[in-house]
């Protein structure tokens, strides 16, 4: 599998198997929805967390993320490498909700693996791949690992040989003048303190991958499980012929387009001020597990 046929395969909305130095990744064009919502499907038992935008140098970062001088010198110190940034987002179409769990800020890093870069360069934008392991399982530092895992959801795959580095890399935020610490990794405390000083302690754990996701909630109160919507209510409908086609995440009952369009329909109903926003019952399988922990929260049953 050559890069270009990778990159090729991201373009056309596929998944693909992807090198990285901390574990093998499987990656999907940032800005597709409908591809970040299949990673949550192959992975198994999904949560909505936000994912880490992949891009092939410090421009590519900076044209998805607004950096201060903090995440300047970080990414100058330890890029390519197992950094992520989390850091105000910038463009949201490149990176979609979906991929940042609705948050305004975008986690991004510049992987150390060559062949990694080589398909970002060939991709021209920023993708997302998180550990290609299903749900609950170790992340895979092989090739053969990681085509055992989740290689039946990819249409292509690149064998970059053992990962170097085998651990998730670390993320900081860099936020509001604040630089926190999220998740540790191989770039230390220390390393990071060293450049830019004494880290605050951790409050924004639900913007990092790998952490539980503060899941989107409207202004408007939630109601799950409607069977039509109350007055000055919008519904949200799932499948054929329930409610208004504008509002329905997926009018076919398909549990991928209603992922994909669940995060943008909440702002978008949001935006009308209605009374509150009901949804259809959602079924509970595959993705439609992760829909119902989202819509949960949303409505303030779970955390």
């Amino acid at each position: 599998m050559t890069d270009a046929e990778a990159a090729a395969a991201l373009s056309a909305g596929h998944l693909v198997i992807l090198p990285t130095e901390t574990v093998y990744g499987l990656a999907a064009d940032a800005g597709n929805a409908k591809a970040v919502a299949a990673i949550f499907e192959a992975k198994g038992r999904p949560r909505f967390n936000p994912l880490i935008a992949h891009v092939a140098d410090l421009a590519g970062a900076e044209a998805i993320a607004v950096f201060d001088e903090r995440a300047r010198a970080l990414a100058d110190a330890f890029w390519p490498g197992p950094l992520t940034i989390v850091a105000p987002v910038r463009d949201r179409e490149r990176v979609c909700d979906l991929a940042r769990a609705g948050l305004d800020s975008v986690a991004v890093r510049v992987p150390g693996h060559p062949r990694a870069r080589a398909v970002l360069s060939a991709f021209g934008g920023p993708v997302v791949a998180p550990s290609a392991n299903r749900s609950g399982r170790p992340s895979p530092t092989t090739f053969e690992d990681a085509l055992e895992e989740t290689g039946f959801a990819a249409s292509a795959a690149i064998d970059g040989g053992p990962c170097a580095v085998g651990v998730e890399s670390t993320v900081v935020s860099v936020l509001d003048g604040r630089v926190a610490l999220l998740r540790p990794g191989s770039v230390t405390r220390d390393q990071i303190e060293a450049l830019v000083g004494p880290l605050e302690q951790d409050g924004e754990g639900h913007r990092s991958p790998g952490r539980t996701a503060l899941h989107y909630a409207p202004d408007a109160p939630v109601r799950i499980n409607a069977d039509r919507a109350g007055e000055g209510e919008i519904l949200l409908g799932f499948g054929p012929g329930v409610g208004d086609p504008r509002w329905s995440l997926s009018p076919t009952g398909d549990l991928r387009e209603a992922a994909a369009n669940l995060f943008r329909m909440l702002r978008e109903a949001d935006r009308e001020k209605p009374v509150g926003i009901a949804v259809s019952p959602i079924p509970a399988q595959g993705l439609g597990e992760a829909i119902n922990d989202r819509l949960k929260r949303a409505a303030g049953f779970v955390g």
